[in-house]
């Protein structure tokens, strides 16, 4: 389910909050935008748990916004596998899909008969043993996809495709011209990164710690609400003196300890992600990491990221946006749910 066209929304559903963007046919930008949290573990570790409380949720959202029933939906959590095969070199789409399912069972880790499997093709390449088709494989478990299209079809929207989310995140950040290799990573309700050279995905992980995992232990920690747990994150940050911040000095010393851990943990996390990625045969060194998500609007965070990671910043944020289309919601959010609204980046 790869289609995508006119008044599709995109739609991030992450551990926490869900975002929606309603895009342009054939080009990513933002005409409308909508946020709304979600109840704690309704959605975990990237699967949805509680399919009423999400359907609740996205039933209320797009009715307050007037958002579009057609959507397509992002998809990420460590039970999705993406590998690269090569086939021999074949060109009828039969034959190749014949082939996928002939090979999938050496390189899937998961019962094929309880997974969902797509394709795409990337093109001739030579190799020792001559020319191959290699091709892009995703897999991911049926029950998984099930609970997911459940939701959304009880909450009375229509589902138009499923796509991965470092996909989505690709698509919306790429740059014209951008040909080298980069680490696009969306650090919110979990943490999901990618590699890219131009638009084509080489490697991607999802790891389940982002900032609702840090907004939790704060709460935890001060017996906060994860609203407040959330808010005092944003006032916090990580630039300013803690002596110059204004409210309970306790709170706010607590907020600066757990967002400092966190960045931390998030960019060792992704500097050992990437650390495997490039120690695999045929890997180009990285030049630049893009850096999207709620974290973006924590003052500091994605500068610790960085310096824990090792390489140049840029912070993703979608360009375009119809007046007012972002809509109060915090433009981190939406890299996601805008790359979700079309299926290729146009030429």
């Amino acid at each position: 389910m790869k289609h995508a066209g006119r008044n599709v929304v995109g739609l991030d559903i992450e551990p926490g909050y869900v975002a929606a963007v309603q895009g342009s046919a054939g080009r990513v930008a933002v005409q409308r935008a909508a946020s709304a949290a979600l109840i704690p573990g309704a959605v975990r570790d990237g699967e949805v748990v509680d399919v009423d409380a999400l359907a609740d949720a996205l039933r209320a959202l797009f009715s307050e916004h007037k958002l579009g029933k057609r959507v397509r939906l992002g998809v990420a959590n460590q039970r999705i596998v993406m590998r690269a095969i090569d086939l021999p070199p074949l060109t009828d789409d039969k034959q190749i899909s014949s082939a996928i399912r002939f090979q999938a069972q050496d390189h899937i880790p998961m019962p094929l008969e309880q997974a969902v499997i797509e394709h795409q093709v990337l093109g001739t390449i030579d190799t020792p043993e001559g020319q191959r088709t290699r091709v892009l494989v995703v897999a991911a478990r049926r029950d998984m996809i099930d609970r997911l299209l459940e939701a959304v079809r009880r909450a009375g929207l229509t589902p138009q495709g499923i796509d991965l989310s470092a996909f989505a995140m690709i698509r919306a950040l790429h740059r014209p011209g951008r040909s080298f290799p980069v680490v696009y990573v969306n650090v919110g309700g979990m943490t999901n990164l990618a590699v890219a050279e131009g638009v084509m995905c080489s490697f991607t992980r999802t790891i389940p710690y982002g900032t609702e995992s840090i907004a939790s232990e704060l709460a935890e920690r001060r017996g906060l609400t994860l609203e407040h747990a959330h808010g005092w994150m944003a006032h916090v940050g990580l630039l300013e003196p803690i002596e110059s911040l204004s409210g309970d000095p306790e709170i706010v010393a607590e907020a600066r300890a757990v967002l400092t851990d966190g960045a931390r943990r998030v960019g060792q996390e992704v500097r050992n992600s990437l650390d495997f990625h490039t120690g695999r045969e045929g890997s180009s060194p990285l030049e630049r990491m893009v850096l999207t998500g709620p974290a973006v609007s924590i003052a500091g965070f994605a500068d610790e990221v960085a310096a824990q990671v090792g390489l140049p910043l840029e912070l993703g944020l979608v360009d375009e946006a119809a007046p007012g289309g972002f809509g109060g919601v915090d433009p981190g959010r939406l890299a996601v749910a805008a790359g979700l609204t079309v299926s290729e980046v146009a030429a």
